[in-house]
């Protein structure tokens, strides 16, 4: 077996991931703040306190910084909401849906940063970006369908699937427009009526 090659003690890996989460940090801040279109290689690098050629090391052009972003956001969210349900001591379908949204709005909802990235700056930068967006969305549509399924006993069918389509509509919406406001209702609230609408999807 090789052993990983190392640089100033520290095996390479471990550096190269150290710089990538820093650009993936300079493009939170940048995206969310500057705005994508206005973001340049140039002022990533600078916020990150790194050079363009390690930028290029890994990645290809601001787009693939912006869909790794993206992915991360959205991955965080479904994990936050798969723990919260397995870790859930119930079956009741309106503490499940609490529980689920609850966990969704404290890893997006409550980071205006996330937020931004998520609902404003990922729209329409070029195909290639907004196919994988849209692809994006119809992953939260597969696993709604399959965590009713899972918790509810719901059918898997069409008819399911389009509801699912419907509030994940609706969640993005709902919390896009909190996460910009600027005299936001108590997050209570905001869980509480995306748990309504969710259950009420479910019982349709």
């Amino acid at each position: 077996m090789t052993a990983e090659r190392t640089y100033a003690g520290r095996p390479v890996s471990d550096r190269a991931a150290e710089r990538r989460r820093r650009f993936l940090d300079a493009a939170l801040a940048e995206f969310s703040g500057t705005g994508y279109a206005k973001s340049s290689v140039t002022s990533i690098c600078r916020t990150a306190g790194l050079s363009r050629r390690q930028f290029y090391e890994l990645f290809s052009d601001r787009e693939d910084l912006l869909v790794a972003l993206y992915d991360e956001i959205q991955h965080a969210a479904r994990d936050a909401v798969v723990d919260a349900l397995a870790t859930a001591e119930t079956r009741d379908r309106r503490e499940l849906a609490t529980a689920a949204m609850r966990a969704y709005m404290e890893s997006v909802g409550t980071d205006p940063r996330r937020a931004e990235v998520s609902f404003v700056q990922i729209v329409g930068v070029s195909p290639r970006v907004e196919q994988h967006r849209l692809d994006g969305r119809e992953e939260w549509v597969e696993f709604f369908v399959a965590a009713m399924a899972d918790f509810a006993g719901l059918p898997r069918d069409d008819r399911r699937r389009h509801l699912a389509i419907a509030f994940v509509g609706a969640l993005t919406s709902l919390v896009h427009r909190w996460s910009v406001s600027t005299d936001p209702a108590p997050i209570a609230e905001v869980v509480a009526l995306l748990s309504d609408i969710l259950v009420s999807f479910a019982d349709l």
